[in-house]
């Protein structure tokens, strides 16, 4: 398997794993506590961007987008983040402009997907319920029978 593939489905991988692990390393004990504030900060974002769209609003789309570029840069989702910078670059175009950028729609239903799937991706490569077999002991039957009796 190389990095630039999904193990499960041979798709394009939408996580750079060498630089989240460079990351996890050098945050050390606070890389989850960080991971969680990417998780929140960036469901607040695509939620801002998807209500600046629905109102027409181009300055709001600025901030939340820049927001996720930069979080999603520093865990190696580039895919995430180029989608990020493109809806902040083109509202700052048309904020120019004095014109809304309509065709940032797809965009923005991208970007939601995409943050959609790399927290799931985040959440499997950091929590081992999530990517641990049940597990039994030579070919019994896992059972938690005895749980609670005495």
């Amino acid at each position: 398997m190389s990095d630039a593939t999904n193990s499960t489905d041979g798709a394009p991988d939408i996580v750079d794993w060498a630089h989240f692990e460079k990351s996890r390393a050098e945050l050390g004990p606070g890389f989850i506590r960080i991971l969680s504030y990417f998780r929140e900060d960036g469901a607040k974002s695509v939620a801002q961007i998807e209500m600046a769209m629905h109102t027409e609003n181009t300055t709001a789309l600025v901030m939340p987008a820049h927001t996720i570029k930069g979080e999603a840069r520093q865990f190696g989702a580039e895919p995430l983040a180029a989608v990020a910078e493109l809806i902040e670059t083109t509202a700052r175009l048309c904020i120019e402009t004095q014109r809304f950028p309509d065709e940032l729609v797809k965009d923005v239903v991208e970007l939601k997907r995409l943050f959609q799937e790399t927290v799931l991706q985040f959440d499997k490569a950091t929590n081992p319920l999530l990517t641990r077999a049940p597990q039994g002991a030579f070919g019994r039957k896992a059972s938690n029978q005895g749980f609670g009796r005495l």
